[in-house]
């Protein structure tokens, strides 16, 4: 199963996510939902950096995407948006697939 696991901040903002696992819908290679989720993921990093020109941090190895912004990204309605799109895209695949996709939303720890 592929878990997206999305962060917020103590402002309620999104600030970061990672997302780990295979989905487990098909043979690696060929596993469609896989590809979905990790093709939706990356657009976003590639929006919030080339598009939006933010500097974000993460990284990408072995069925684990990680990827934050800085505090001064979080407001930039642009961010927000790509971020919000990604996080809505991947939810309406756990619901497409739930034995394959789980969305977790979590919160600042303060």
């Amino acid at each position: 199963m592929v878990e997206l696991h999305v962060r917020k901040d103590s402002r309620q903002r999104l600030s970061s996510f990672y997302a780990t696992g295979h989905a487990g819908w098909a043979e690696s290679g060929e596993d469609i939902v896989c590809a979905a989720v990790s093709a939706v993921l990356q657009a976003a990093w590639l929006g919030l950096a080339e598009v939006r020109q933010i500097d974000v941090t993460g990284s990408r190895s072995g069925g684990r995407l990680e990827l934050a912004w800085p505090p001064d990204a979080r407001d930039d309605l642009g961010a927000q948006a790509i971020v919000a799109t990604a996080v809505l895209s991947i939810e309406r695949m756990a619901m497409q697939f739930p034995d394959h996709v789980r969305v977790i939303i979590e919160a600042a720890d303060g």
